[in-house]
């Protein structure tokens, strides 16, 4: 016995399995062996089933609340369109399709003054959604796209445009425990190709400086608000149903006893 129970690979599935199975047997299982002997098999079983899903109803609640317990997938940056290598903005649906100045600079100020007019609003260099455009159009460029590498280009702006929520309270940010929908959100990402940078020995590596004479790169993203509230809300309603049955039919037992002990003999 002991030579086959050693043979056994205890890989992290069937540990994941034999905790599980431990789990259920050691906690409720011990309830419902408590109240089966003082209430009934019968009895016993719907007690401690209410008991169960209602404390499982109030978890899954509290991780819906909180966004915590057992998450789906987090929010992330996606390409919305084809990464465009140029100062021509009309593969993004942004200014016109043609009159560019063949100047980098006079080209790099439509681009501006054609994004401003759409909307979008340029964001601050310190701003923590700034960082996280970044983050998502460093994927996209290499790893999914793969023009360039990490040391080949450097972020210069970030736009952004929508993800409002709606629908809120007296149109107050404060008020949006309602607001459950949000505008689609949007960002776009200008990066410029920088100048090669040779490591001198005995020196420090020199910053990278963005080579004007070279267009500039555009990533559009749009962010997918992903689903990390769902599992948990899940639990909490499908609990809840089960709990508000079981509670039910409890109350109907309770209805026929109280008859049953009433009715004359």
């Amino acid at each position: 016995m002991l030579s086959t129970l050693l043979a056994i690979g205890w890989k992290p599935e069937f540990h994941g399995v034999v905790i599980i199975i431990i789990a259920t047997v050691a906690l409720p299982g011990t309830i419902y062996l408590l109240l089966g002997t003082n209430l009934g098999a019968r009895l016993g079983l719907l007690v401690s089933l209410a008991g169960l899903f209602g404390w499982m109803a109030t978890m899954g609640f509290i991780w819906w609340a909180y966004g915590i317990g057992l998450k789906g997938k987090d929010p992330v940056w996606k390409p919305s369109e084809a990464i465009v290598v140029d100062a021509d903005l009309s593969a993004l649906g942004i200014g016109p399709s043609d009159g560019l100045d063949v100047d980098p600079a006079k080209r790099a100020t439509q681009n501006v003054s054609a994004l401003a007019e759409g909307g979008w609003k340029r964001l601050p260099d310190d701003s923590p959604k700034r960082a996280l455009a970044i983050s998502g159009a460093d994927e996209i460029i290499q790893k999914e796209a793969e023009i360039l590498k990490a040391s080949e280009y450097k972020a210069i702006a970030v736009y952004d445009k929508g993800g409002t929520r709606y629908p809120l309270v007296f149109n107050s940010e404060r008020l949006d425990f309602l607001a459950f929908w949000h505008k689609p959100h949007y960002a776009i990402v200008e990066v410029g190709i920088v100048n090669p940078v040779y490591a001198e020995p005995g020196r420090a590596p020199r910053l990278p400086t963005v080579d004007e004479s070279k267009p500039h790169v555009y990533v559009k993203m749009i962010r997918d608000l992903g689903n990390r509230r769902k599992n948990s809300a899940l639990i909490g309603i499908g609990s809840t149903l089960i709990f508000a049955v079981l509670c039910w039919l409890l109350h109907k037992r309770d209805r026929q006893v109280d008859a049953n002990r009433s009715a004359t003999a």
